[in-house]
């Protein structure tokens, strides 16, 4: 295929739908640790912040991968790394669901963490070279497989985990990546063609001149600003099941409003693609962590079922673009020929956001008793995100105004 048979092509919309599958099964090792947290507390005997240990080394798993699995996306293609990914996870889950203390769990939940990231950050680089007119809305949906993920398996893993327990559901998913992952990556064998990663890198060099920060400084900057944004993020997404518990609501119910979440999340990455396709991925960033703060806010005042359930929605419908965002600006800014890694660099960081969130949650639960303080260290590393995206786009405008009068 030539340059202009290749970018944004039926072919690519096709390649699309097969990324969104994969990504949908293979975020589950991302959510299903949340889904279980209650009974492993329960069953380990331990104390908030250290169930929320495997959460964090999943994460920490997961951040590791995303830059590992990205580099191997860009030398060897997605279909090796997404074939070495699925048995990873596969034996992550089986030696999970074997694990005698909190520790030996924790450490095959890195093992399942790793392995999940091919189905994230590697799978969004993949799909950004296939795309530019429409690359907004196209790492979007692939994005969002992340989100129908958490959307879906929550709800499939809550009837298994009642009715026969965290282990059993854990042995039904070391299936599911072999007999589901492994076949629908043969069909991403097709690389893009070298002329269109070139017309890629030839408009990200024209973007890059309009920056005034260096490659390198712009992609710590996006870096720390991830991890401000997640852990914001992860005080919702991780906690939820267990808040509703506290509160007397019940897990199922924590499950529910997790899926109402990222539910809500999956529309918000969708409309910010399409506003990024207009915008760009600094100003949608932008815009979607100012109303992620906005949300985080209104968990202060209510905790009564109802208007729970509706700010977990406002909540996902707010922030389900930022991280997809990210991707973007290292798309629009930085070498093609790098993508798998500096997508993987930035990923990488808003994950280790996610995981140091999650349990610094559960840690000043466990100083205060409550959550209330925890909600309130979120909004303030997202104002941390803010600022830097904020100086992002002002000297990126000071650039093209001191361009003019030349």
């Amino acid at each position: 295929m030539s340059e202009s048979e290749t970018l944004d092509s039926r072919y690519s919309w096709t390649r699309l739908g097969v990324t969104l599958a994969i990504a949908v099964l293979g975020n589950v090792g991302m959510w299903s640790i949340i889904v279980i947290m209650p009974a492993v507390q329960a069953e380990f005997a331990v104390a908030r912040a250290d169930a929320s240990l495997p959460y964090t080394l999943t994460m920490i798993g997961f951040a590791l991968g995303n830059l590992v699995i990205g580099r191997a996306v860009d030398r060897f293609g997605v279909t090796s790394a997404l074939i070495g990914s699925a048995l990873t996870m596969a034996a992550g889950f089986g030696l999970a669901a074997v694990s005698d203390s909190i520790v030996s769990l924790s450490v095959m939940q890195f093992i399942i963490g790793f392995g999940t990231a091919v189905g994230f950050g590697p799978l969004i680089a993949d799909i950004s070279h296939w795309f530019y007119r429409r690359r907004g809305i196209a790492v979007a949906i692939a994005a969002s497989g992340n989100y129908l993920s958490g959307a879906i398996w929550p709800l499939l893993l809550s009837g298994v985990l009642s009715e026969h327990g965290w282990r059993t559901a854990y042995m039904v998913l070391a299936v599911v990546p072999v007999v589901l992952m492994i076949p629908l990556s043969l069909l991403l064998r097709t690389r893009v063609p070298e002329e269109a990663t070139a017309h890629a890198n030839r408009m990200s060099l024209d973007n890059a001149r309009s920056v005034r920060f260096s490659p390198t400084a712009l992609q710590w900057m996006l870096g720390l600003a991830g991890i401000g944004c997640c852990v914001a993020m992860s005080m919702p997404q991780v906690h939820i099941v267990s808040y509703c518990a506290d509160l007397g609501y019940g897990p199922t119910v924590g499950a529910e409003m997790l899926s109402l979440m990222l539910m809500g999340g999956v529309v918000s990455r969708l409309i910010s693609g399409l506003v990024a396709d207009r915008l760009g991925g600094v100003i949608t960033l932008l815009i979607g962590s100012t109303l992620q703060c906005i949300a985080l806010f209104l968990y202060l005042p209510f905790d009564a079922l109802v208007p729970l359930y509706v700010v977990s929605l406002i909540f996902g419908l707010s922030q389900g673009g930022i991280v997809p965002s990210y991707a973007l600006v290292v798309r629009e800014y930085l070498p093609a020929r790098e993508a798998g890694a500096r997508v993987g660099f930035v990923i990488m960081a808003t994950i280790m956001g996610m995981a140091l969130g999650g349990w610094m949650s559960g840690w000043i639960y466990d100083l205060t008793g409550s959550y209330r303080a925890a909600f309130l260290n979120g909004i303030t590393w997202n104002f941390l995100n803010i600022g830097i995206m904020m100086l992002i786009l002002l000297k990126s405008r000071a650039r093209r105004g001191d361009a003019v009068p030349a």
